[in-house]
This record gives structure tokens, sequence and C-alpha cells, in this order.
């Protein structure tokens, strides 16, 4: 099995990227995982004191599943990956079943802050976008999608994103293999992944 690690700001492109790059392929052979699903579960919190946590440090994240469940994939097993819910910041009850596939694309923000689990990736790709654009599309994103009121991703975004983003996700930019800007529709590496993911399904 062969995994291909994104990571970069919150609302970088990177989930965009990885769903325009496994379109085509048979769903069976190519299959995405987000980093998302592995928060945390804080069912032992007030929603209060879920709304306080900080979600853009590493130690928000069970990175230990997260990689257990990649480790158990190429091992052939399969898993049951978490639900996470961003409105209640919960995980949820139910889960969803992964098989074993040939690639396996993984995203999220602080993938490469880990060695456990950069060392499981093959190829490492860090989405280089301005914060301004990441911050308009977090907004759009958060608000119309994620059932979030504009002041508190607003506060948010000033308390922990971007701190976050300086703390641990940009130092961790010296991991990749390959810098991507513009996000996840960027035409140039789509083609190049797409051509990449098709070799890899070749040699497998």
């Amino acid at each position: 099995m062969v995994i291909i690690g994104i990571a970069g700001a919150s609302a970088s492109g990177k989930s965009l990227l990885s769903k325009n790059v496994i379109q085509g392929f048979d769903p069976e052979q190519v299959v995405m995982m987000s980093e998302d699903s592995y928060y945390n579960d804080q069912r032992n919190m007030t929603k209060a004191q879920r709304n306080l946590t900080n979600y853009d440090h590493p130690d928000a994240m069970d990175h230990e599943l997260m990689a257990q469940h990649i480790e158990a994939l190429v091992a052939g097993q399969s898993v049951e990956r978490p639900i996470y819910s961003f409105y209640e910041h919960l995980r949820q009850a139910e889960t969803i079943s992964m098989q074993p596939c040939k690639v396996l694309i993984v995203e999220g923000i602080l993938l490469f802050t880990q060695a456990r689990l950069r060392s499981l990736f093959n190829l490492r790709i860090f989405m280089d976008v301005p914060l301004d654009v990441c911050l308009i599309r977090r907004l759009e994103r958060d608000v119309n999608e994620r059932g979030r009121d504009l002041n508190s991703v607003l506060m948010q975004y000033q308390a922990t994103v971007r701190p976050g983003f300086f703390n641990y996700v940009s130092p961790s930019r010296e991991y990749a293999d390959l810098i991507v800007p513009e996000g996840g529709e960027n035409p140039a590496a789509i083609e190049l992944l797409k051509a990449r993911v098709a070799q890899m399904l070749t040699q497998a």
C-alpha cells in the first residue's frame, strides 16, 4: 500500500486536492482519510468546555489511533474510522469501515508534526496558500457547512488557528517532498499527482 500525506494550513485546500486527485480512480483502490476524523473524543467535558479547546494544537488529535489505523490498513486489516461532529466537538457513536486499498491519501493540518505518521508516508505534500486566503475560505466553510457563527470563527482564528499555524503547521513544511501553491484546484499539481497515483497503481 502506498500512502500520500497532504498537510498545510486550515482551509488551504488539502481535502479539495485529495478529492480532485482520487476522482476517476476505483474508489476501492484509491481512498482518502482525513485527520479531522481523529480529534479526541471529549464526552467528559461540557459543551462550553469543548468550545474552549485549542483544536490547532497537536494534543487535540488522537494521532496514536490514526497511526494504528494506517498501520493496520498496511497490514491488510480493516479499521473502524471515527466520525467527528464539528458542531458538537464530539465523536459520533457511528464509525465508517475502511478496507485495505492500494493508494491511501491522508490529509490534515498537523500530520507532519508527528514523526510516527511522517514515517508512514511515501510522499509528503505541503499546501502553500496565503493565510488571508485561508481565512476567507475558512469563514465560508465553517459558517455555511459547519453551522458556526461568524464571530466565533473569527475569535477562534485569532486565538488558536493563526498561532497554531506559525507554531506547528508552518515549521512542519520542512518535511515535505513537494510544495503545492494556490490550493486544491492547482491544475499542474492535480495532473502530477494523478499521474503519480496511476503509476503507483501499476506498480502495486
